[in-house]
């Protein structure tokens, strides 16, 4: 397992509410676009980080972590699994507390390293399936 409930709980209710949700764009058939409506609906900024910088849910795009001129709280990675480590490694590097990894996104170099550098840290979870149940 690669979030603890306590690690879930804190990240979700205690480490800030500006997400960067990484890989959101306008497409409505992708898992980003409706994880970020509900993450919104409970009270998340969520930051749309991706090549197009698209507004998504009223919030204006980015490119990537490091065009963001605020701080964010966690980094919520929906890119492939090939991708992600080099995203939480940029998560590291602009201070975010927090990297959640998606369902299916795997990387446990990226988990070892981001914990190491002192980031809470989930794999392989969805946020929109666990806040319900806070």
């Amino acid at each position: 397992m690669y979030g603890d409930p306590a690690t879930i709980r804190k990240i979700l209710t205690e480490l800030g509410d500006t997400w960067a949700v990484v890989g959101l764009s306008n497409n409505q058939d992708r898992a980003a676009y409706g994880v970020a409506r509900v993450l919104q609906r409970f009270g998340k900024r969520v930051i749309p980080v991706h090549p197009k910088a698209e507004t998504v849910h009223g919030e204006p795009g980015y490119a990537s972590l490091a065009d963001i001129p605020f701080k964010v709280d966690v980094v919520d990675v929906f890119v492939n699994s090939e991708l992600a480590g080099p995203v939480a490694d940029q998560a590291v590097a602009v201070g975010a507390e927090a990297v959640w990894f998606q369902l299916g996104v795997i990387d446990e170099a990226a988990y070892g390293r981001t914990r190491e550098a002192g980031l809470a840290m989930v794999m392989d979870r969805c946020p929109a399936i666990e806040i319900p149940a806070l």
